[in-house]
């Protein structure tokens, strides 16, 4: 089970590699990617966790279009 600090962190976390992604101009080492976007994920919010997020703080969240 994902702990609250382990979603929050994959979200700080994640927002820190699509930035680098970003700003690269390119990506040399096969896999990287992927490994890392699977690292992220595993603790990443799902649509779930961000409908019960949204309920508590609307002002925050908005409620997922397709949960």
């Amino acid at each position: 089970m994902t702990t609250a600090d382990e979603r929050t962190q994959a979200v700080l976390a994640t927002r820190d590699f699509l930035r680098l992604l970003a700003d690269a101009e390119e990506v040399t080492i096969p896999g990287l990617v992927q490994s890392v976007a699977f690292g992220l994920l595993r603790a990443y919010p799902t649509s779930w966790d961000l409908a019960v997020s949204a309920s508590v703080l609307p002002g925050i969240w908005a409620p997922p279009r397709n949960p």
